[in-house]
């Protein structure tokens, strides 16, 4: 089961790097433009997925448990129960996601549509190389006015699914071509601020390591 779930990593993150929509854009809405820019030196980014939506959605809590949904993001870029959940819920508009891996330096943009109260967008992908590290914007605010812009930068946080062992063994992706998930492994239980990378196992501080910010959000308004 493992290895089919380390090959569905590995295809998805070798797409070449572009969007996908899954719900009609509505043309009495609005329409955003929304650039990520990885800002890091060394972290990559697994597929981003996005989403349009009213106040009373909410992609985790900090200090709270993470569901499972979103660990499976965190332990390995896997956004497809996520998107489900969001594409299901009422108060979520439009999703989208964007495809392949996201390098430092890099940037990526998608569209994604707003209307009535689902004035709010919130973005989430995993950090590799880390063991359930995430970056995610929760529930900010589009821009109002016609061809207006916006600027955000996201933060890493640590999911609590699993120990940060920085095993190689445990980590997917390019960097180490690990095994993703781990069922028996429950970590620190609830989602709290990345405390970043150690360098005490396979991983290099001085390479991948970063200091606030890790992804800038420019989001502007198209009509």
């Amino acid at each position: 089961m493992k290895n089919k779930l380390k090959a569905a990593l590995v295809a998805c993150c070798i797409t070449a790097t572009g969007f996908v929509s899954t719900a009609m854009a509505n043309p009495l809405g609005r329409h955003f433009d929304i650039e990520i820019t990885n800002i890091t030196k060394g972290i990559v980014y697994t597929p981003f997925l996005a989403a349009t939506h009213t106040r009373r959605v909410s992609l985790f809590e900090v200090g709270e448990e993470a569901s499972e949904s979103v660990g499976r993001v965190a332990e390995g870029g896997d956004i497809a129960p996520l998107k489900l959940e969001l594409d299901e819920h009422e108060n979520v508009f439009e999703t989208m996601t964007t495809e392949g891996l996201l390098q430092p330096g890099e940037s990526v943009n998608l569209e994604l549509t707003g209307v009535g109260n689902a004035s709010l967008v919130s973005i989430i992908s995993m950090l590799l190389p880390t063991n359930d590290g995430i970056v995610a914007l929760r529930g900010a605010k589009l821009p109002r006015g016609q061809a207006s812009s916006v600027t955000y930068f996201m933060y890493a946080y640590d999911a609590g699914t699993e120990t940060n062992d920085e095993l190689c063994i445990n980590i997917p992706g390019p960097q180490c071509g690990g095994v993703p998930f781990s069922p028996e492994d429950l970590g620190e239980g609830y989602i709290y601020s990345h405390p970043g990378i150690h360098g005490e196992a396979d991983l290099s501080r001085s390479q991948y390591q970063w200091d606030g910010a890790i992804a800038k959000v420019v989001i502007t308004r198209m009509r």
